[in-house]
């Protein structure tokens, strides 16, 4: 079974460009425009990995982090953080308060995502 990756973001061309560059890759991709849309995909189908934009409506990236963090179900996701602007909290913050694996700075290559995707799949099976 492939391992599933939910990708959020509320800029369409961006989802769409990575959910592409995955999908083709092998792996089975659910996508969110948005943190509250993403929760209830997480709810509903628990994925191997979470790739959330930092800045979107409703709910952002750090309050759907601090869901996942907060509930036992999920507390373990893999986390990967996109961000346009500068960060109101650092990365190694991001990391240490909120363990999340690694961070992404827009505009950034699907390519790019693609090999950070993999590797955090990669070593989440290897341990």
């Amino acid at each position: 079974m492939p391992k599933r990756v939910l990708l959020c973001d509320d800029e369409i061309h961006i989802l769409r460009a990575a959910e592409f560059k995955i999908k083709k890759a092998g792996y089975d991709v659910r996508i969110a425009g948005d943190g509250q849309e993403a929760w209830e995909l997480i709810e509903a189908e628990l994925p191997d990995v979470v790739v959330t934009d930092f800045q979107m409506p409703r709910l952002d990236g750090l309050g759907l982090t601090r869901r996942v963090r907060e509930d036992p179900r999920t507390r373990h996701l893999p986390i990967l953080m996109l961000t346009a602007k500068g960060f109101e909290i650092s990365p190694e913050e991001l990391a240490e308060k909120w363990n999340v694996i690694d961070v992404i700075a827009k505009p950034f290559s699907p390519r790019e995502l693609l090999q950070r995707v993999s590797k955090i799949l990669e070593e989440q099976e290897a341990s």
